[in-house]
């Protein structure tokens, strides 16, 4: 799908996608979910659907999949933080949109939400990102989830951001290699242009002037 195209997709269903932001807004503030410095949960939730507007265009397939590409974006977290099950999803999703379309959105905020684990490793381990691989548009919104939670910690200037600038740049050789199928099919795709973006984040100057055509951001 061209940008232009996606564009025009998202005016046409602007006001539906601003139901689906409230809608989710709404569910983790209901929970009292904080993000970072005590910010609303919310504003994770926009900087997430931030990337899938500038890059949603690359994976896009079709017109239907517009609604389920920003629904999975906007409720990522539904399950995991905010007290939801698959069902609670599901339901929501179907007074949105058609059967079909509310199943696939369903399936991202599943295939997006952590295992049982004690550890870091554990929560996000091999059953984890199998499930990301095999759903249509997930690993898209997981590389959106990981590039706004980049950009926060990159931002920011207090201990916490930037110890997990540091964790974050240890894990994504590992993160993009275990999110991407490696699929033709553009609902599976880790766009290039996202993974730079990662790039740009986390690489000092000096350190971006002395990597080589090897690097890792160069292989996705």
């Amino acid at each position: 799908m061209t940008r232009d195209e996606f564009e025009s997709l998202m005016k046409k269903y602007a006001d539906r996608i601003e139901t689906i932001r409230k809608s989710a807004h709404a569910l983790h503030q209901s929970v009292n979910q904080t993000y970072g410095d005590e910010l609303p949960y919310g504003y994770h939730l926009d900087m997430v659907v931030n990337g899938i507007r500038d890059f949603g265009h690359l994976v896009c397939a079709c017109e239907d999949d517009i609604i389920p590409l920003f629904f999975g974006g906007y409720y990522h977290d539904s399950i995991e933080d905010a007290r939801q099950t698959y069902n609670d999803v599901l339901k929501v999703a179907r007074g949105m949109m058609t059967e079909e379309q509310a199943v696939m959105a369903t399936e991202i905020a599943y295939a997006l939400t952590n295992d049982k684990g004690r550890t870091r490793a554990e929560r996000a381990g091999e059953k984890y990102y199998k499930g990301i691989r095999e759903t249509p548009y997930a690993p898209f919104v997981k590389l959106c989830d990981r590039l706004a939670n980049i950009t926060y910690s990159c931002s920011g200037v207090n201990p916490d951001s930037l110890r997990m600038k540091e964790v974050y740049k240890k894990e994504v050789p590992h993160f993009l290699a275990s999110i991407n199928p490696h699929s033709k099919d553009p609902r599976f795709l880790v766009p290039q242009e996202v993974v730079y973006k990662l790039a740009e984040c986390l690489i000092d100057d000096l350190e971006r002037e002395e990597q080589n055509q090897t690097a890792w951001w160069h292989e996705y």
